[in-house]
């Protein structure tokens, strides 16, 4: 971004930053006017160059904490008759909290980085509370898992262990692995958040409650699907409640999602419009959200069972549009980092309402 001469002419449209606004930034009180523009073609931000492990880390991350959340809740509720639902949300979450940390390790390079974040715990660093919660949500998950193992005789070829495995404190192990689960199954939202990307530090109120409801919702209907590859008249009240549920979940993602243009505004151009935008709306919303809704409204308003196909087809529209809505985010976040003007914009938002509070 270049200074200001006698020779050059003054622009209506600009914008400039003052001291007052801009802190540091502004350079020992120069002002600077002209049209938003990067500095000799390096983006005023830096963008963040993840891969796709990445994606795939946020997806199963999420599932990982939405499935012990509705495993445990069937659990301490007391719904003995869920014993289906209990068994695969343990079995979901362990593999999921598996796969996770593997993925995001081969995208940081070198295994060592990861086990450098765990040196130290700092409180006002969202990847260093999130790399806590991930292992100690991990040991928890395997505690709760192994504890199922034992349960389902998986463990009878070492009788020790598996005596071991029953006698631990269940009740107490769902209630802690939920608190950590909530943690992981949000806190990758408001790690992004927490950043000075536009699109994502602007929408810092929704990020976190909403990968936490697609966490969830992706969860039960994973679940679901897996419940609905055995006989419905063996889970006939369980899917029945895992319906329910997801009905209010996904009614809950769509209201969060809603929510977004009003608060974007100018600034969720890289998430509502190109490429983007088709894949948010008609992958996420049209056919990860709304199409599984009607779905099962539809076979509620008829006061019958959703046949096991439909309930198949559904849970995997579900899983699909969870996948396509965190690649979106990252996705419309190097857009927004590359944008100039969407750094004016969002600074000169900023600044607006710090000033009216």
């Amino acid at each position: 971004m270049s200074r200001t001469t006698k020779n050059q002419p003054r622009n209506q449209g600009a914008t400039i930053l003052t001291p007052e606004q801009g802190g540091r930034m502004a350079a020992r009180g120069e002002r600077w006017p002209g049209k938003a523009s990067d500095y000799y073609n390096i983006p005023l931000i830096n963008k963040a160059h993840w891969s796709w492990e990445i994606v795939l880390y946020f997806f199963f991350g999420g599932l990982a904490g939405g499935s012990f959340l509705v495993s445990s809740l069937a659990s301490l509720l007391g719904f003995e008759k869920d014993e289906a639902v209990i068994r695969a949300g343990r079995y979901v979450s362990f593999v999921s909290i598996l796969i996770s940390p593997v993925l995001l390790i081969k995208d940081l390079g070198r295994p060592e980085r990861f086990l450098n974040m765990l040196r130290v715990l700092k409180l006002r660093s969202v990847m260093s509370i999130g790399t806590w919660a991930i292992s100690t949500f991990g040991l928890f998950c395997s505690l709760a898992t192994a504890h199922q193992a034992a349960k389902d005789g998986l463990l009878n070829w070492f009788p020790p262990l598996a005596r071991l495995m029953k006698a631990l404190p269940i009740k107490v192990i769902d209630i802690l692995g939920c608190l950590f689960g909530i943690v992981v199954a949000s806190y990758t939202g408001v790690l992004l958040a927490a950043t000075a990307v536009p699109v994502w530090a602007r929408a810092r109120t929704i990020l976190g409650p909403l990968f936490f409801t697609s966490g969830l919702s992706t969860a039960l209907a994973a679940i679901s699907f897996i419940l609905s590859l055995g006989k419905r008249s063996h889970n006939k009240n369980a899917l029945e409640r895992l319906e329910r549920a997801e009905i209010i979940a996904a009614t809950t993602e769509l209201g969060l999602i809603a929510a977004l243009a009003p608060t974007l505004g100018s600034l969720g151009k890289p998430l509502f419009k190109g490429r983007d935008g088709v894949l948010l709306l008609g992958g996420t919303v049209g056919f990860g959200l709304l199409t599984p809704l009607l779905l099962r409204l539809g076979w509620k308003v008829a006061h019958k069972s959703t046949p096991r196909e439909v309930n198949m087809v559904a849970s995997l529209l579900i899983l699909v549009g969870g996948l396509i809505l965190r690649y979106v985010w990252i996705d419309a976040g190097r857009t927004s980092a590359d944008d100039p003007q969407a750094t004016h914009d969002y600074n000169a938002i900023e600044w607006q309402e710090k000033k009216r509070s």
